[in-house]
């Protein structure tokens, strides 16, 4: 082992102390453990280019321990990705570029948003998804143009949380041999020893994976762990999994190994007494850092850049080798051509029949899978219930990876973090389904998606006590409010066929939000006003005959067309009032005030909500004198015509509330 190797390590760690110490909150144990294994695996295994993030052959590499944040600036800092000492003293504070957690899209270099524990193994597993795919759909003999590893670190709390054990079990089912797992054990938890709450045989579990596992004993032998990585890249079967045995906070000599070195600064004379047991120069100088280092790092660093070159000379010569794979990779890398799809009559087109939006939405995939080849998608062992087979599209498998199909088995969470990775690592977009009243599994990574920006849709069927039989486990009451509640997500309940080619629109054309398709079990029919209004998240779909109109429905989803019929049911005693769809109250509040004025006028207070859910956040748009026609509790099993009748929506009942609301408002 080279000494400067482990000169370099050191640095990693003394940043890391000293960042987390200056802003006196962080965790520094796991960068003082898991050092050495960064350091090698960045340094001689990983092929990446600090002065090109952005090289879509780099391989990856997902910090799944979010919390030991100052690992991964360090290794952004020395390897020339642009990240500045001043960075590093402005760790966790208001607008710098090393915030807590790594954050996607904010920090060049960080490949996700990494925080919940275990969060980062299962976007690792979608991203090796990808890789597969789009390499068994672009390589040719002599030229993998898609040829990269994926690699993941967390520790034992990674390891203890349930998300990781259901994206590992398919990992291991698809043989991603593509996918590394760095195991950082430390035996250490917040509480204390793992012991306490954690004493299965790790190792044994990966294996009934179908991993290859290795053991590192020493998490400072830098040739072992090369060596495993190695081992790893060789099996080309199975994904891999190194745990590698470390200690939390080595080199601190009073919390070397203690649970007090998880989650709070070292204090000064502990950072002092670190760098003294390093050997570090001057250790009483915070941020001291000797040329000699940034100088090796700058020459280790090189060797991205003659590897991006020789990439990119491979790449040009399959482009002109093969034309047709060259525009289809360019299709793949493109945004969606939003103009055409919108003028497309063959995408708008319907039957004028009858139809639950979950079987409009499954013909919405299917139109688009052959608009857009590099749509990829599937559900949580659902596709025929959620309609979301890509017909002749093949399945995605260990035998075949240029398969459309995603078969995600019954692992929701695991599913919602794959398809995030999926679309992390670009190229691909993706969609994923499940029952509505599932998306409970699903929302910490909905809410990942959110906070990243990136455009995963998610196709929630049987959406309302239309359910019926199943009864109130799987009637979605408060859902709708949950997702509506959640920061950019774009929440859509379709009515009908337009109104759910209004949703696909706006979920493959979205280029920073994800799209939650909320879609009924039980047949709708279409709507005579519905239009392409609704991606402005409502409209009017039913007007009133007169300009001062009595009152105003709005409603979603199967609701609408019940709004309508109560609207010919008040017209025949004189009470005009205008039905508004609202499939999206998102975009609806993002419109121009005239606008929405338009489609609400302030003017008209007899408001009435209709919708099959919990009402939770409808006020804003009721107020103080209007009503809603929602459920209050969590429905009951019976045929879904029934429940309708037993909770009230039914035209008689929706026009009655109306009725009350235009009497005590005159």
């Amino acid at each position: 082992m080279a000494k400067m190797d482990m000169t370099c390590v050191n640095a990693i760690r003394v940043l890391a102390a000293d960042a987390v110490q200056k802003a006196n909150s962080g965790h520094p144990g796991l960068p003082l453990g898991a050092a050495p294994i960064a350091y090698e695996l960045w340094a001689h295994h990983m092929n990446h280019n600090g002065k090109n993030p952005e090289w879509i052959n780099r391989d990856r590499f997902v910090l799944s321990g979010g919390h030991g944040s100052t690992l991964l600036y360090s290794l952004l800092h020395f390897f020339g990705y642009g990240l500045t000492m001043e960075d590093m003293k402005q760790f966790r504070q208001d607008g710098s570029l090393t915030p807590g957690h790594p954050e996607y899209g904010h920090t060049k270099g960080v490949e996700a948003t990494t925080g919940p524990l275990g969060a980062g193994m299962g976007m690792a597993v979608g991203m090796a998804m990808a890789e597969a795919h789009l390499a068994a759909k672009f390589n040719r003999p002599g030229f993998p143009v898609v040829d990269h590893y994926t690699f993941v670190l967390g520790g034992d709390g990674c390891m203890m949380e349930g998300i990781s054990s259901e994206a590992f079990s398919l990992a291991g089912t698809l043989g991603l041999s593509k996918l590394i797992v760095l195991y950082d054990s430390n035996r250490i938890s917040i509480e204390g020893s793992t012991d306490i709450a954690f004493t299965e045989n790790v190792q044994k579990r990966m294996e009934a994976f179908g991993f290859q596992t290795i053991t590192v004993k020493d998490g400072n032998d830098l040739e072992a762990i090369g060596k495993a990585i190695e081992e790893a890249k060789a099996d080309k079967e199975r994904p891999s999994f190194i745990t590698v045995c470390t200690e939390i906070g080595y080199g601190c000599p009073a919390k070397q190994g203690k649970s007090s070195a998880h989650g709070e600064p070292l204090g000064v004379d502990n950072v002092k007494a670190l760098k003294e047991n390093l050997g570090w120069p001057e250790p009483e100088k915070t941020f001291n850092i000797p040329e000699d280092v940034y100088a090796h790092y700058a020459e280790v660093a090189k060797k991205g850049v003659e590897a991006e070159a020789a990439w990119n000379k491979l790449f040009d010569d399959y482009c002109a080798k093969f034309p047709e794979e060259k525009a289809l990779w360019e299709k793949y890398h493109a945004p969606v051509d939003g103009e055409a799809l919108l003028k497309d009559e063959a995408f708008w087109a319907y039957e004028d029949k009858p139809q639950a939006t979950r079987a409009l939405s499954g013909t919405m995939i299917n139109r688009l899978k052959d608009i857009l080849p590099q749509l990829i998608g599937g559900s949580a062992d659902l596709a025929p219930s959620n309609k979301t087979e890509m017909k002749g599209a093949g399945d995605f498998s260990k035998a075949d990876y240029t398969g459309r199909n995603l078969h995600f088995g019954v692992r929701e969470l695991a599913m919602a973090a794959i398809a995030n990775g999926i679309t992390l690592h670009g190229g691909l977009r993706t969609y994923v389904g499940t029952f509505f009243v599932f998306s409970d599994y699903l929302k910490p990574m909905i809410r990942l998606a959110a906070i990243m920006g990136i455009p995963v849709t998610y196709v929630f069927t049987h959406d309302s006590i239309g359910v019926g039989e199943d009864g109130p486990t799987h009637e979605p009451i408060e859902q709708l409010a949950m997702l509506r509640a959640t920061p950019n997500v774009n929440v859509f309940r379709p009515a009908d066929a337009t109104e759910t080619a209004a949703g696909w629109y706006l979920a493959v054309t979205s280029e920073k939000t994800p799209t939650a398709l909320v879609l009924t079990r039980q047949n709708l029919p279409q709507l005579a006003g519905s239009s392409k209004e609704a991606l402005k998240g409502a409209y009017v779909v039913s007007e009133a005959k007169k300009q001062d109109m009595d009152g105003i429905f709005i409603a979603t989803g199967s609701e609408v067309s019940l709004a309508v019929e109560a609207q010919a049911e008040l017209a025949k005693e004189g009470i005009d009032v205008r039905v508004v769809s609202m499939p999206c109250m998102d975009l609806f509040a993002q419109q121009e005030e005239a606008y929405r004025e338009a489609v609400l006028p302030k003017a008209v207070r007899s408001r009435v909500a209709v919708e099959a859910a919990g009402g939770f956040g409808w006020s804003r748009y009721v107020g103080l004198d209007g009503a809603v026609v929602d459920m209050r509790g969590f429905g009951a099993s019976a045929p879904a015509a029934v429940l309708f009748q037993k909770f009230g929506f039914t035209k008689e009942h929706v026009a009655e509330v109306m009725r009350e609301v235009v009497k005590k408002n005159k």
